[in-house]
């Protein structure tokens, strides 16, 4: 591979960085044959806020389930929903 030709720019901030990223291809700056795979074990996933309506009587029983499981309510939907989307 080629030695990068460029420098990478100072960026004032995240989204100057993210806009210049957008329209550059990061091999004129990086020699991408010397990368290394690393690990990040204790980064988690991004999470999106959301809302959901559910009828009062369903989410009841959500409650319910979630409290006899001795669990956040939200963290057993969301295992349910993750357990449903990979069939288990």
């Amino acid at each position: 591979m080629n030695k990068p030709t460029k420098t990478v720019p100072k960026f004032a901030n995240e989204a100057e960085e993210r806009a210049f990223w957008e329209s550059h291809d990061s091999t004129d700056y990086v020699d991408w044959s010397k990368a290394r795979k690393v690990a990040l074990p204790n980064l988690k996933p991004t999470t999106k806020t959301i809302s959901l309506r559910l009828p009062q009587h369903l989410l009841a029983s959500i409650k319910a389930a979630a409290n006899a499981r001795d669990v956040p309510y939200q963290s057993l939907i969301k295992v349910w929903l993750q357990e449903k989307l990979h069939g288990h």
